[in-house]
């Protein structure tokens, strides 16, 4: 049965239960260090593989084969990029493209690549041949799309809970915020950003890479200016993460929402260049090429981390370029933490954040509410520019990995395809130098279809250990108190219940009710994680 069958409620019913068999694994999730470098994986808490990337054009690919690939429906018509080996080989062919035929509309010199232009497929046929030595790839301009919001009846299997103006108190981003992001820019590859709204108090600035500085008229030209509000605004009805983070907006699509891989490249170029620590992306596309590799490689060089949208497709693969292994990929969840039906899923996921009625800013300072891994990707943005500013010796990687760290675990105890490495706990990153902090909490209850049963995991979110803790588990009218083995800090722990499928079957759901008990005079950082419920039904037939 898939997760989506498990959906958290606040429902109070009862059922009967027959046969109560709660297990205690015995080997628990051991805490994940924070470090200067990318979290690695642990013996029991294995990172998920990420596959190869799709398959690229090859620079010596049979004509055939690339043809087709640039008469793609999802790529520009007429168009393709093209990479050269070294200096010479790249100044070699801006001296004689016009005279074979092919018009340069781009250059990323640092690539040592162009954008294309011809008229008869034939003109490149005969360069790709002559010059065949001085070429290092050849590849079609596959469009990048801004997602749409998506479809109520893609979310028609559970019951979503908007967000609206709570998403920083979600993340545990409170208190005084004022100078969270000082120091860091963090570039939104996008539609382009109202810089005049006022919750950018004059921090925004634009870089221009051919589509333009400002954002269109059209509705979906709002997208930018939302994104960038939710890493870095500062208004009440507006706010993001970072209200002190500068904003560089590169401008990316035209007004229908369309960009290319070879723009989006462009522009991380230009983002790195002009000092982006940060560099958000939502928007993407489900195909990539040597310019977006190339562009992701000169970012990371240059000390930039990009952040993605995973897509909002309800797919079981990302969108590029959050699916590419260096990129920092965010899903969404809704208000209790539920992954949102339409945010794609994969192995190369990495973390998830609030991406479903998420208020922000629009066009003419408009306030709109939105729902979209788009919205999750700006979140993780602003959270990394956070960590980064509240302590200047990280770069942005080892702030991520502060981040990945300290996430709360999510639907399959450790990473899985849905969550990633769970859901982003911003609060718990900005105090994890707080000797006395404990958070004990119930990170999970997941359904394992394989094993029909329930898993509830525990996880300690403190900087000490904690002892002494009892959890009760309430279903069908009876209930289970059961202890917890001592948990070190981010160590977590599983308890498995098998599932009554007789009484699931009769009864057509199943409730759980879980409470988390600490020992008498331990001071809880945050008791509202201490309970969660469930509804379990049956798969659709």
């Amino acid at each position: 049965m898939s997760p989506r069958h498990l959906s958290l409620s606040i429902l109070a019913l009862g059922f009967v239960v027959v046969g109560w068999l709660v297990f205690v694994r015995s080997a628990f999730h051991p805490p994940r260090s924070i470090s200067a470098a990318p979290p690695s994986a642990t013996a029991s808490q294995t990172a998920a593989p990420v596959p190869p990337a799709l398959p690229r054009s090859a620079a010596f690919a049979p004509d055939a084969q690339l043809e087709a690939l640039l008469a793609a429906t999802d790529a520009r018509a007429n168009e393709a990029t093209l990479a050269f080996k070294d200096a010479a080989a790249y100044r070699r062919f801006l001296a004689r493209a016009r005279a074979a035929g092919l018009t340069i509309i781009g250059q990323i010199d640092a690539l040592r690549t162009v954008r294309v232009g011809y008229d008869r497929i034939t003109s490149l046929r005969d360069d790709r041949i002559t010059h065949a030595a001085d070429y290092a790839n050849a590849a079609a301009n596959i469009l990048f799309r801004v997602p749409e919001n998506p479809a109520k009846a893609d979310r028609a299997d559970l019951t979503q809970i908007p967000l609206h103006n709570t998403s920083l108190a979600f993340l545990g981003a409170t208190g005084d915020r004022s100078t969270w992001g000082r120091g860091i820019t963090i570039a939104i590859l996008d539609s382009g950003v109202n810089a005049l709204d006022p919750t950018f108090s004059g921090r925004a600035r634009t870089l221009d890479v051919g589509a333009g500085n400002l954002p269109g008229s059209e509705t979906s030209s709002g997208h930018g200016t939302g994104v960038a509000a939710l890493a870095a605004g500062v208004s009440s009805d507006a706010p993001g993460v970072a209200p002190a983070a500068n904003i560089l907006s590169v401008r990316v699509t035209a007004a229908d929402g369309l960009s290319d891989i070879f723009t989006v490249a462009r522009g991380i170029v230009a983002a790195a260049d002009a000092g982006a620590q940060i560099i958000n992306i939502s928007l993407g596309g489900y195909s990539t090429t040597h310019v977006l590799d190339a562009a992701i490689d000169y970012a990371a060089t240059r000390g930039a981390l990009i952040v993605a949208a995973a897509g909002n497709d309800q797919a079981t693969q990302l969108t590029w370029p959050a699916a590419d292994a260096r990129v920092v990929s965010v899903g969404a969840v809704d208000a209790i933490g539920q992954q949102v039906t339409f945010s794609n899923s994969g192995p190369q996921l990495q973390v998830s954040a609030p991406g479903y009625g998420v208020q922000t800013a629009w066009l003419d300072q408009q306030r709109v509410t939105v729902n979209g891994t788009s919205a999750s990707a700006p979140l993780v943005a602003g959270s990394v520019a956070a960590v980064m500013s509240a302590d200047p010796r990280l770069t942005a990687a080892q702030a991520w990995a502060v981040l990945a760290a300290t996430t709360n675990d999510a639907g399959t105890p450790g990473t899985d395809s849905d969550y990633g490495r769970g859901i982003l706990n911003l609060g718990w990153a900005m105090s994890r130098h707080d000797p006395t902090r404990i958070d004990p909490a119930i990170s999970s209850h997941h359904f394992d279809a394989t094993k029909n049963q329930m898993d509830f995991v525990i996880q300690n979110r403190g900087a000490l250990p904690v002892s002494g803790l009892t959890l009760d588990i309430a279903t069908n009218g009876f209930t289970t108190t059961q202890r917890l083995p001592t948990l070190a800090p981010g160590a977590s722990t599983v308890l498995i219940l098998p599932v009554d499928q007789k009484s699931l079957t009769s009864d057509g759901a199943l409730i759980y009710r879980t409470t988390l008990h600490t020992p008498i005079g331990v001071n809880d950082a945050d008791p509202s994680n201490n309970q969660k419920s469930s509804r379990l039904t049956p798969p659709k037939k």
